[in-house]
């Protein structure tokens, strides 16, 4: 790239002696000469990363030193990000690098994109995506620059999440310091309380201290907080916390009626989501019998909560966060009209296979999910609460079952 002074000298018109003066007097007084800009050969490399660096530095005192939203200060601070433009250029130059890279169970691929900027999950440093090569993992979304792939020593989360689905439930299960031998509790750098040499930070899921490179104070909600005291606040985690609870946030771990299950007594939108599972459940038996419920994929409309259709018991923590908002209320609620209406009005044969009250012999059809019915334990048989509760006798379907076990006669055994 051609200097100030060598173009000053081919085109002197341009230029008079005062105002090539002046110039020159700028362009010494940042140190942006064009030569900054030159891109290096040979040994000299090091060399003008020095000088790019020492450019840096003045332009960081002159930012300083100028008035505050002058003109030449806002010149000075393009003039700054292209020099370190340049210079992190330098230390990491375009090359060629695969698309695909596996290790440590992490599933690089190469990212496209220029224009989002992001901070490295290894040294902690902007990923400058116009002039540097960068890496996402698509397991657990681990963000690194390429030159950082091969100083990873941390595994990929996912492997734990697909290996080890459970959650930590014991709220922030510190063990100290001193335990952990003052050192960070992954990279193992030397940590204290007091900031040197590497202030700790305290994770709140693990209850263990980690370095500044591994605990970015990323906040997330706690599992053992949300089920012991319904508490949705945010606390401090570390990086792989973060994405480990990330990763876990939809997966129905969470069995309540073992974990807590006074939690049922003092939470009523959690016996209100537990009824209306409840009700799905006894729903779906006809959905899956049924070719028009089949045609209009009824069931599909739970496919982000597809534990919903196959047991009552078990939640997931974005089920908890979204019952504590209310969403999971509204919506779970609007899908069980829908079904409902289907089964007793929209579809002939599902009303047909509605029951009638055995007990008082009145009333319309009836349904198990009904709010105003018992069901059998043993036989299914649908009956107005107020009559199965009162009557004194078996169940008539339950009787008449046993009473034609009785009069049928054994099979003949074959000789």
């Amino acid at each position: 790239m051609m200097s100030f002074e060598v173009y000053a000298e081919l085109r002197p018109e341009l230029f008079s002696s005062e105002s090539r003066s002046q110039s020159l007097d700028r362009a010494m007084d940042l140190g942006l000469a064009e030569d900054h800009f030159s891109r290096p050969v040979g040994s000299f490399v090091a060399l003008d990363i020095e000088q790019l660096k020492m450019a840096i530095e003045e332009c960081k005192r002159l930012i300083l030193e100028l008035p505050e939203h002058s003109e030449r200060q806002k010149d000075t601070v393009v003039k700054l990000i292209h020099l370190r433009l340049k210079l992190q250029e330098l230390k990491d130059p375009e090359e060629d690098e695969p698309n695909l890279r596996v290790l440590l169970e992490h599933r690089f691929s190469k990212e496209k994109s220029k224009s989002v900027k992001q901070t490295c999950d290894k040294c902690s440093t902007i990923i400058w995506g116009l002039i540097q090569t960068w890496y996402t993992c698509t397991g657990c979304y681990y963000r690194c620059h390429s030159k950082c792939l091969n100083l990873i020593n941390k595994p990929c989360v996912r492997s734990k999440v697909s290996h080890k689905s459970e959650y930590e439930l014991s709220i922030c299960p510190e063990i100290g310091l001193d335990r952990q031998d003052y050192r960070c509790a992954e990279c193992r750098t030397p940590v204290s309380l007091r900031g040197v040499p590497s202030e700790a930070r305290q994770c709140d899921y693990t209850g263990q201290y980690y370095c500044s490179t591994c605990h970015w104070n990323d906040t997330a909600v706690i599992p053992a907080r949300v089920i012991h005291n319904w508490e949705f606040e945010p606390r401090k985690v570390c990086r792989s916390s973060m994405r480990y609870l990330a990763l876990m946030l939809p997966r129905p771990v969470l069995k309540l009626r073992e974990v807590n299950p006074l939690l049922f007594n003092f939470v009523e939108e959690l016996v209100e989501i537990r009824k209306l599972r409840q009700d799905i459940l006894l729903m779906k038996p006809y959905f899956i019998t049924c070719k028009e419920a089949m045609e209009a994929r009824l069931l599909l409309q739970l496919h982000d909560r597809q534990h919903f259709v196959e047991n009552n018991d078990m939640y997931s923590l974005q089920d908890l966060i979204d019952i504590s908002s209310g969403r999971l209320s509204c919506s779970l609620t609007e899908i069980h009209t829908t079904f409902a209406k289907h089964i007793k009005l929209d579809c002939d044969r599902c009303q047909a296979k509605g029951f009638m009250c055995e007990l008082c012999k009145e009333g319309d059809i009836l349904f198990p999910f009904d709010s105003h019915t018992s069901v059998c334990h043993d036989c299914s048989a649908v009956f107005h609460r107020d009559c199965f509760y009162d009557n004194s006798t078996t169940c008539p379907k339950c009787a008449r079952m046993t009473e034609r076990k009785h009069d049928d006669p054994p099979y003949p055994k074959d000789t």
